[in-house]
């Protein structure tokens, strides 16, 4: 089985990409809905019917409630750059065209994409210790595999950089 161009496993590969790019959208804008429904019904939790235990309690949890599913839509937000960023170099894939010059930049914003929402969980973590005062809560871990994920990435813009410089090179001798 062939690795580039059409009927081959980038192509098969995108099509999977596409449906989750689809799938993320779609959660993006429920997240974001979940969001204004819980920034309303924490400045106002008599818009519920029942004014009893249930929306004291909201008035009370409501912020923070609004805060997890912000951070939450903002790391779904980073994802879906993600899976669009892959879409856009497996069409270059499937295309033939592996050293294309964006796909430099792409893998770039991959990288430093992959390393925000890393330091994110760790700001989410620090303003949540800060914030959630008596609340057991245990130390950040550093994920190891994340960060080698961000240099390998790094790495191959590098390879598909040299590629695209190799690839010109050729276009210009007879």
């Amino acid at each position: 089985m062939r690795a580039l161009g059409p009927g081959s496993v980038s192509s098969f590969l995108k099509i999977i990409l596409d449906v989750v790019y689809v799938t993320l959208w779609v959660g993006v804008g429920a997240v974001t809905l979940l969001v204004v429904a819980a920034l309303l019904f924490s400045f106002n939790p008599d818009l519920l019917d029942d004014a009893s235990l249930a929306s004291s309690q909201l008035a009370k949890l409501g912020p923070a409630m609004t805060g997890v599913l912000l951070a939450a839509d903002l790391y779904m937000a980073g994802v879906l750059v993600i899976v669009g960023l892959l879409r856009r170099i497996f069409t270059t894939l499937t295309a033939g065209d592996p050293f294309h010059p964006d796909n430099v930049r792409r893998l770039r914003l991959i990288g430093g994409i992959l390393a925000a929402l890393e330091l994110g969980r760790y700001a989410f973590w620090a303003i949540g210790a800060w914030l959630l005062v008596g609340v057991s809560k245990g130390q950040p871990s550093i994920a190891l595999n994340t960060w080698f994920s961000v240099l390998v990435v790094f790495v191959l813009a590098e390879v598909f950089r040299e590629g695209a410089r190799l690839r010109r090179e050729a276009e210009l001798t007879i």
